[in-house]
């Protein structure tokens, strides 16, 4: 098996991620590729999809939004993601047995102890039937049909038991704490519905054209779902093997680029949660274990992060219409100015009606 050096698996997660040459493509293609793109938060999709494409603008994703080409929903992870609509159908109910534990979880055990679940799905039926219902006003009904029951808790437990979407303007960019959001029923949203079966086969074919090679902790980690060992063994005589520094096996898709350790790596601004980071359960492919603490420490993971020489260099803050850089690593006078150059390009997709400034912390 040949071993693959950390070099050569940063510049190859580069440009799996088209992250290491901006690339020509719709940003519904890139959204498709990525598989499934975090969006916990509205406005941090746009950042990373600006950073991958060479003609991207905010109404890009508005637009697949509106016309339900990208969804925003519970998959992955039991988070937030933006996904393509047609992998929506098959990506619910293949994360599904990783998303149901949470019905166990200390936030919804009062709500749902003793609770029919499936009489929850079918009242969340009727009252979402043929409507767009905001979530606060969905809870009040709900808590109607099931009085003692904390409102919201229902309203997250039916998005468990049956798959929701949010309505498009909860993905717009722009101010989001307090936004209302409302959830409208997957099958009836998507014209062909969702589908039955999980494909765990498919999700593993996916997740390494964007991410591979990796490790089955690896592909877990991304998707929140156990137990694909026995999946990859089904599919290894179709794979790539190689292994990594540490000797672990790494599995790939035959045909997928490897890429030249010496690939050019530019600098990029990413979002937090950005899936670059997020791809894998060793992450020292794009982040070292001290700032991967470092940012765990700051905020669970959740900073908008920078690229230099492919590897996270440090984080970076919008301060009103300022771009303030906290480097956690010495940086050259050449890497300073080009930390600065992408600083200034991003710029005008943070703050696209006022004058901004960058600040670079010594």
């Amino acid at each position: 098996m040949p071993e693959l050096s950390l070099r050569t698996l940063n510049r190859t997660l580069l440009l799996r991620q088209k992250l290491n040459e901006r690339a020509a493509m719709p940003a519904a293609e890139l959204v498709r590729h990525l598989l499934a793109v975090q969006g916990q938060e509205p406005n941090w999709p746009y950042i990373g999809l600006w950073a991958r494409l060479t003609d991207f603008r905010h109404e890009d994703l508005v637009r697949l939004l509106q016309d339900r080409t990208v969804v925003r929903a519970t998959t992955i992870r039991r988070t937030v993601h933006l996904s393509h609509a047609a992998d929506y159908r098959w990506l619910y109910p293949t994360v599904r047995p990783a998303v149901e534990p949470a019905l166990r979880s200390t936030y919804l055990r009062d709500a749902t102890t003793g609770l029919d679940i499936a009489e929850l799905a079918t009242a969340g039926k009727e009252l979402l039937a043929g409507r767009t219902v905001a979530r606060r006003d969905l809870g009040k009904q709900l808590a109607a049909r099931f009085p003692g029951r904390e409102p919201s808790a229902l309203v997250h437990a039916l998005g468990i038991v049956r798959p929701l979407l949010h309505d498009a303007s909860a993905g717009a960019w722009g101010a989001w704490r307090g936004r209302s959001v409302a959830v409208s029923l997957a099958e009836e949203w998507l014209d062909a519905g969702v589908d039955a079966n999980p494909q765990p086969e498919t999700l593993i074919r996916r997740y390494l054209a964007a991410y591979g090679p990796a490790t089955v902790a690896d592909i877990q980690e991304f998707a929140g779902v156990t137990r694909l060992a026995e999946v990859v063994t089904r599919l290894r005589p179709e794979l790539a093997v190689y292994r990594d520094e540490s000797g672990r096996e790494l599995f790939d898709l035959p045909d997928a680029p490897i890429a030249d350790p010496d690939l050019p790596a530019p600098v990029r601004f990413l979002p937090a949660f950005d899936n670059s980071c997020l791809g894998h359960r060793d992450r020292r492919r794009i982040i070292g274990d001290t700032d991967r603490a470092r940012i765990a420490k700051i905020a669970s993971g959740g900073v908008p992060f920078y690229l230099v020489d492919g590897f996270v260099h440090g984080r970076w803050d919008l301060d009103g219409s300022t771009i303030r850089i906290t480097p956690w690593h010495p940086l050259s006078a050449s890497a300073a100015a080009a930390v600065r150059a992408e600083a200034e390009r991003l710029l005008p997709i943070l703050v696209p009606d006022a004058a901004g400034a960058i600040s670079i912390r010594s």
